[in-house]
């Protein structure tokens, strides 16, 4: 195997690991006013993270084998960005807050 392989492999695994939601309720929970309230956007549409969840719908509904480079590239930076705002996590009760938001668009929902 080689050294890509297994680096895609472990992307692969991490990606799993930081992404809690299935394609159904990440759907859902894009379809809100809730996910589309919060995030950055660079010309006042789409915000990254939204953009980011419909992306992560599309790679989690794609066969491994048929995974591109750049899918795998996506999941490193989904990875990273979850493992950072986890990292950031507000005090006191999160269900309702911004934080817990952006991060379910990313495909974490922190309170499962």
């Amino acid at each position: 195997m080689s050294s890509n392989d297994q680096q895609q492999r472990q992307t692969r695994t991490d990606f799993a690991k930081a992404v809690n939601m299935s394609v159904k309720e990440l759907q859902r929970w894009l379809d809100t006013e809730e996910s589309k309230s919060v995030g950055q956007s660079d010309d006042g549409g789409e915000s990254k993270g939204h953009h980011s969840g419909r992306r992560i719908v599309e790679i989690k509904s794609t066969k491994v084998g048929d995974l591109t480079d750049d899918d795998h590239r996506h999941m490193r930076k989904v990875v990273g960005y979850v493992h950072r705002h986890l990292a950031q996590r507000p005090e006191g009760d999160v269900a309702d807050t911004k934080w817990r938001y952006s991060l379910m668009n990313w495909g974490h929902d922190p309170l499962k």
